[in-house]
């Protein structure tokens, strides 16, 4: 009779770690979840700022259109894109596009000088912090989700209820990571 008390025990204690597990790795797959739908947001309100952005510069630099295709073109493969990986790599797309397009209102003085240009700039500018604070709290949260899967006995855990690890949001573009060269 001990021994079946022990038993039950036993697989009562082994239910309970695998519940407590299941539940732990539920909870930060949630959390890289809602990180990923912040980024969603700042990356929806940055692509709702271009075509205004396109606009203004158009009336000021009408002849640069190539470098305002490429803007729409990269916002619409961003729009488009699917998955961690290809989100990833067409925002570092649009990025250099928004750059580039930046850059032509160094060329432009009435351009630059424009309040409509300005405004739009600025809140360009304070979308792209937040969406840069959005990947790093994303990739803090895949981090500790994908770090959770690995450990045991959690790995056992997530093998069987098909917990994957996540990818993480990362720059493809090497020029992207060197820092800005500023001279006088």
């Amino acid at each position: 009779m001990t021994g079946l008390y022990i038993a039950l025990g036993v697989a009562l204690l082994v239910i309970v770690v695998v519940v407590a597990i299941y539940n732990g790795l539920v909870h930060k797959k949630v959390r890289c979840e809602e990180a990923w739908s912040q980024i969603d947001v700042q990356l929806k309100r940055r692509y709702d700022l271009i075509p205004n952005l396109v606009e203004t510069v158009k009336g000021y630099a009408s002849h640069e259109k190539e470098t305002l295709e490429n803007v729409i073109k990269a916002r619409n493969t961003a729009i488009s894109a699917n998955g961690v990986a290809e989100q990833a790599g067409a925002e570092n797309m649009l990025t250099g596009a928004l750059s580039k397009l930046f850059a032509l209102s160094e060329s432009y003085p009435n351009l630059k000088a424009n309040e409509n240009f300005a405004q739009l700039q600025e809140e360009l500018t304070s979308t792209e912090n937040k969406i840069a604070f959005s990947r790093q709290h994303y990739n803090d949260s895949v981090a500790v989700y994908n770090i959770d899967i690995l450990k045991f006995p959690n790995n056992m855990v997530a093998g069987m209820f098909k917990f994957t690890k996540r990818d993480m949001f990362e720059l493809e573009d090497t020029a992207q990571r060197e820092a800005p060269k500023v001279s006088f």
